[in-house]
């Protein structure tokens, strides 16, 4: 993970270094690009992950397993329509938790369960933030387009000073009972100056297809890999690929479909984020049983 990271590194700062030479809507475009491929694709494999997890192979099984998982997917996208405000602070926070759990998968859960979910919930939500505090007037006005809310701005920085202050609080208590090694912690900072770096200069979705997909995502296809086939290789991936063509062909269809509906940028993008959370519900929910498995 720590040659990865050092990847990571290199490729985020080639990121910004590219995206100089994009105007706005390049940035947008090509940002969208890298999130309906890798991005996409990291939550592409949930029944592949479900039949490891519950050692089930019968197409009756698999066929109730999809059937569920479709249902949760619509219904989040209902609950959008109907309580669009709730929704979106769901998904929001489901998110950050689903962010943090990624970076922080590695923290032992046995003793100590409870306090290392809120340590990775609040440090994914301040990731969140960041990007959000630095594009604050893009995200009003998507939280505007799908909500119908206008919220004040000083929310934001509000709860980004509040999730960082509970992240220091907590990873000092984890380094104070060796839950966090010394090297760990200043390593994970190091990185949250390479995202404050990375937001600050990015527009609102080059910065967070730069972290959603080099950071989140193709993590997560390492880890979801290793614990499918036991361990990550080219083989392995192109295995976990075929497995998930078909349902990330779908999501392609599904996104473009609404491309081609809503063309205009404010409305698109609010319901790519809507998309986005339908998704991500089941996902996150299949994720933490893997970790937790693991």
């Amino acid at each position: 993970m720590i040659k990865y990271s050092n990847v990571a590194i290199v490729a985020s700062f080639l990121g910004l270094w590219i995206a100089s030479f994009f105007n706005h809507r390049s940035q947008i475009f090509v940002g969208f690009l890298l999130i309906f491929t890798f991005g996409i694709l990291h939550g592409a494999n949930d029944l592949l992950l479900i039949d490891k997890l519950i050692y089930k192979k019968k197409t009756n099984s698999r066929l109730k397993i999809l059937l569920s998982y479709i249902s949760v997917v619509l219904i989040g996208s209902l609950l959008f329509y109907i309580i669009p405000w709730v929704t979106l602070s769901a998904f929001v926070i489901v998110s950050g938790y689903h962010f943090g759990e990624q970076q922080w998968e590695s923290l032992n859960k046995n003793s100590f369960k409870f306090l290392v979910e809120i340590f990775q919930l609040v440090y994914g939500l301040f990731i969140l933030f960041l990007l959000f505090n630095f594009h604050s007037d893009e995200v009003q006005k998507i939280v505007l387009a799908i909500t119908g809310v206008n919220f004040p701005s000083f929310f934001i920085p509000l709860f980004l000073k509040i999730f960082g202050a509970i992240f220091i609080v907590l990873g000092l208590y984890f380094l104070s009972i060796q839950v966090i090694a010394i090297r760990t912690f200043i390593t994970e900072i190091f990185y949250l100056v390479v995202f404050t770096i990375i937001f600050k200069s990015s527009s609102l979705i080059w910065g967070f297809s730069l972290y959603f997909v080099l950071w989140h995502s193709l993590p997560s296809i390492i880890d979801q890999i290793k614990f499918v086939y036991g361990y990550f290789s080219l083989t392995n991936f192109i295995s976990y690929f075929k497995s998930a063509l078909i349902y990330w062909i779908a999501s392609l269809l599904g996104i473009s479909i609404l491309y081609l509906v809503f063309k205009d940028e404010k409305i698109f993008n609010a319901l790519f984020f809507s998309f986005l959370a339908s998704i991500t519900f089941p996902h996150v929910f299949v994720v933490t049983k893997m970790f937790n498995r693991k």
